[in-house]
């Protein structure tokens, strides 16, 4: 492909993000299972959870993610504040490809602890509302996040950027929070973080067109590729460079661009 000026390249991926953030994108999306729910932290968790599993076959990610919510009696936040021990027997067999049972126990009394210090998922990052990225927020989450006792292997379902990751799936999960809904795919419940502070969902097939488009010239997708992602489409859109992920991702998984 010819490399395409700057304005050639912002009106071809404008193009392609509203032709992709539309509500049939939800039909195939992870981001389905927080659209289940219209109280505020049971659509949280929902999507923390579903975006913790979202790696791998996304049939299975999908029928894991519903099967999770049933397992929660679809009212995931009364299930996480009125979890006790005696609970655990309803994850018993639950799995996504390396997230067991055991890791989801966890993640239930985490989020437990999250909601009563910080009331819900946004108070927490709330604290970091001025920085003009919100990927060292990230790297503070996960520290309190596995503040409890708690099998190290457990540690590996959150990804932390300042260890170089792209931390893909935190990232989604603050678009789905914080973009506004008004393209019918994000939700757009966390009022007062600003969409300019969202990372890209770095994955192979947003990696490989961004590369295509060298928007990207790392070869990893890690979080040195990221910080280039990022500095690329705030030039293209400083107050919403994430609406470019549908394009990016419709491109790969659809155009097989």
């Amino acid at each position: 492909m010819k490399k395409l000026s700057k304005t050639e390249l912002k009106e071809f991926l404008d193009l392609k993000a509203v032709f992709y953030e539309q509500p049939k994108f939800i039909e195939t999306d992870p981001v389905q299972i927080p659209h289940l729910f219209t109280k505020k932290e049971d659509i949280e968790i929902s999507g923390f959870l579903t975006a913790t599993i979202s790696w791998g076959n996304r049939k299975s990610i999908l029928t894991n993610a519903h099967k999770l919510m049933t397992l929660m009696g679809n009212a995931p936040y009364d299930f996480i504040m009125n979890h006790t021990p005696a609970d655990t027997v309803y994850l018993e067999g639950f799995v996504h490809r390396t997230f067991n049972s055991t890791d989801l126990h966890y993640f239930i009394i985490a989020l437990q602890h999250i909601y009563n210090q910080y009331t819900d998922l946004e108070g927490f990052f709330m604290q970091f509302k001025h920085e003009d990225k919100l990927q060292n927020a990230i790297h503070h989450f996960k520290k309190e996040f596995f503040s409890l006792p708690h099998l190290t292997r457990t540690e590996k379902h959150i990804s932390d950027p300042n260890k170089n990751s792209a931390a893909k799936r935190i990232n989604m999960f603050l678009r789905w929070m914080i973009r506004s809904s008004k393209g019918g795919v994000d939700l757009g419940i966390w009022k007062k973080l600003s969409p300019s502070q969202l990372s890209c969902p770095l994955d192979v097939h947003s990696g490989n067109v961004a590369r295509k488009l060298r928007l990207i010239s790392r070869k990893q997708n890690d979080g040195k590729a990221l910080h280039q992602l990022d500095t690329n489409l705030r030039v293209l859109d400083p107050s919403d460079p994430v609406k470019y992920d549908y394009a990016l991702f419709g491109l790969g998984v659809f155009e097989k661009f």
